[in-house]
């Protein structure tokens, strides 16, 4: 062995690049770098511009019901190709590949949940499934839903996040507007609250039916809402819209909106409304006095003052 020789250290070389992901993500909303992690702490927010990203069905479950609360219900209605309806692909193929890839059978989960301690008849679309689309299963869910709310005397609500009717169910799935509000007007009857809240993006006949026809409709920020999207509605007049015109902040201001709430206040929130709306008992006797019952407003615009005023 020589005088200077010596041992060559051991040097891993790379010799390929690892492709995969490093946890970091561009901010849709700001487009500053942030980690995937910050996101999960958050509601899946950004933390820097609260920028509002979508919760998965579980997620947003687990956001507004109480713990180990909720019931799934009806689970047992399942979709069926009941047209045989192929375009690039069959109807049923698609439906397969749904379940394959969500777990799930279906765009809607329903069932009963308590929500700061008061039940509450909860319907939540999964954007996840064929883009939370209608479809009959969503519509027949969503009106036994309603129905059971009904029956029992709770309140409903309804997290809508959806491109709309499903197309590959044709009129079948067009009729599940009808469906849906003939059920919440019976709802209205019983004197029930319901509570929508959109969430981005709620859009076709989903916002044509149920999603908008809430006694209280709540938004989460800079959420798509719309019956067409803003390609569409421009192809058709020949103009460009507005800024934001599609957004929550822009349905707020022209009053199709009443309140817009930021995801981590949201079940602070709904719980104020359910427990103005359901807490009433005490005040008249509804077969005494039902005339006035009919006559009480919502006076909505002061109850989301006090809602402000409270920090709910």
């Amino acid at each position: 062995m020589g005088l200077f020789s010596r041992n060559k250290p051991k040097i891993k070389i790379q010799t390929t690049k690892k492709d995969g992901f490093s946890g970091w993500i561009k901010c849709s909303g700001c487009s500053d770098l942030i980690h995937a992690s910050e996101l999960s702490q958050n509601l899946n927010c950004c933390p820097k511009c609260n920028y509002h990203y979508r919760l998965s069905l579980k997620q947003r479950i687990q956001l507004l019901a109480d713990e180990g609360t909720y019931e799934e219900l009806f689970t047992e209605i399942k979709p069926v190709d009941a047209l045989k309806f192929v375009d690039t692909e069959s109807y049923q193929k698609r439906i397969d590949e749904a379940v394959k890839k969500t777990g799930r059978d279906d765009a809607v989960a329903v069932g009963l949940c308590k929500i700061n301690s008061r039940e509450t008849a909860l319907g939540v679309l999964d954007f996840s499934f064929m883009g939370g689309s209608m479809g009959s299963v969503v519509g027949e869910r969503l009106t036994r839903l309603i129905e059971l709310a009904i029956e029992k005397g709770l309140p409903v609500m309804i997290v809508s996040a959806s491109g709309g009717a499903r197309m590959q169910e044709s009129i079948l799935s067009l009729m599940q507007m009808a469906k849906t509000s003939a059920a919440l007007a019976k709802l209205h009857e019983k004197r029930l609250p319901y509570i929508s809240i959109l969430t981005n993006p709620t859009t076709g006949g989903v916002t044509a039916s149920f999603a908008t026809l809430g006694d209280v409709i709540l938004a989460e920020p800079d959420a798509l809402i719309a019956f067409a999207g803003p390609r569409v509605v421009e192809q058709t007049i020949g103009q460009k819209l507005p800024p934001k015109a599609q957004k929550s902040e822009f349905l707020l201001e022209k009053g199709m909106v009443d309140a817009i709430v930021k995801r981590a206040d949201l079940k602070q929130r709904v719980s104020f409304f359910l427990e103005f709306f359901t807490g009433n008992e005490r005040t008249f006797d509804r077969k005494e006095d039902g005339d006035l019952a009919k006559k009480l407003p919502y006076r909505l615009k002061e109850l989301l003052k006090l809602a402000e005023a409270t920090h709910v």
